[in-house]
């Protein structure tokens, strides 16, 4: 199968997305399928066999580290050289609408996976009055596809419930040869924890951006002596984030990836993830199979994940001062923290990258045989004209 990819992010980017992308390009290769993948410009040529193609456009204004990716010809004629078999527009919003474009050109099957939950960002970033023309505008675009994937069941009446059609949950997972419990690097807690590897070290892995939400766990983790916080990522919030936790115990590493991040995870007593606008969270799964009990806002794609009470906590997310509560009933607890550990490791361990992206692959393949159907109708009514 021939499969090109039109993705609004990539490499050198760090995100979920981009992770999932990277599996599913490994995935691809490994099953013998060919892809050519057109994204924003500056990362590598080519990643597990795929062509990378990038395409240039200005940052957002507000958030720069994503691009306004706008195709010159080029990327048409890259296309209609490849003749992909399948189109795939991943969390289409610039670049995916031509990506759309071509597809209906070359009159080959559309499969668009939604990712991020733009209508919750903007919000955030002070649009909440474009919120309704930001849903508007996905389900024009997503509504062309022949099929729609998202990455969690909450999503998925999310999407349903404003108009989305031909909507299927896409199930996310990590490798858990990686992501696996494993002795305690005692350098990198100390490095988490400014020097104090004997206080209660709670972590955080992600994208330090506003729709985060990272400035409300302050006032209730730093209510409990003894507790310290490390925020592994970047993003654009992240000098603010540091004057807002100026005097707390609170470091900021930066991105860690591979090894070190698992390091990370497993230095941790504590995973902290108080987004409300993630359609899954990845980093929660990941923090579970390496043996760590997980906190997390009680909405959203982690709902798939964590099971209140049982391999994990929730609290409401309009009342994060719950937060506080839960971590002192922790720090309190070491024994409820192993027991949260042990069974989210177990529900971490089920959900292994490779079984999630064969399932993509066979969604490509329904997506073929949708466009194969209607396309037969679309001759027959040809002929009866």
């Amino acid at each position: 199968m021939k499969v090109a990819i039109f993705t609004e992010t990539f490499l050198p980017k760090i995100d979920g997305v981009v992770s999932v992308l990277c599996q599913a390009l490994e995935r691809l290769q490994a099953q013998g399928h060919q892809v050519l993948l057109f994204g924003p410009p500056g990362g590598p040529a080519e990643y597990a066999g795929a062509e990378i193609v990038g395409v240039g456009g200005p940052p957002l204004p507000f958030y720069p580290e994503l691009r306004i990716n706008i195709p010159r010809r080029f990327v048409w004629e890259r296309v209609r050289a490849f003749q992909p078999d399948l189109v795939h527009i991943v969390a289409p919003f610039f670049l995916g609408p031509f990506g759309l474009s071509y597809a209906r050109r070359l009159n080959v099957p559309i499969l668009a996976s939604f990712h991020t939950h733009v209508p919750r960002y903007v919000r955030h970033y002070g649009g909440s009055f474009i919120e309704p023309i930001v849903w508007s505008y996905l389900r024009a675009l997503h509504n062309q596809a022949h099929l729609n994937l998202c990455p969690s069941t909450e999503t998925l009446k999310d999407l349903r419930s404003h108009g989305f059609e031909r909507v299927r949950w896409w199930k996310r997972g990590i490798d858990t040869q990686r992501f696996s419990p494993g002795p305690r690097d005692a350098a990198m807690r100390a490095r988490l924890s400014g020097g104090q590897p004997d206080d209660l070290l709670v972590v955080y892995v992600g994208r330090l951006s506003p729709e985060k939400r990272l400035e409300t766990i302050r006032d209730p983790l730093f209510a409990i002596p003894g507790v310290r916080l490390a925020m592994v990522g970047g993003g654009p919030s992240q000098e603010q984030l540091k004057r807002h936790f100026r005097g707390t115990p609170t470091s900021f590493p930066g991105f860690l990836r591979g090894d070190e991040l698992v390091a990370a995870y497993r230095a941790a007593d504590v995973f902290l993830f108080p987004s409300t606008t993630e359609t899954f969270g990845l980093v929660a799964l990941e923090a579970m199979a390496c043996g760590l009990p997980v906190i997390a806002a009680n909405t959203g794609g982690v709902l798939d994940i964590i099971s209140d009470g049982e391999n994990g906590l929730l609290f409401d997310p309009e009342r994060p001062a719950q937060i506080g509560a839960l971590v002192q009933r922790l720090k309190d607890d070491p024994g409820l923290r192993q027991d949260l550990a042990r069974r989210g490791l177990l529900h971490a361990r089920g959900r292994s990258w490779q079984a999630t992206m064969d399932q993509l692959i066979d969604y490509y393949r329904l997506t073929i045989r949708v466009f194969q159907r209607l396309e037969a109708r679309r001759r027959r009514l040809a002929q009866a004209v």
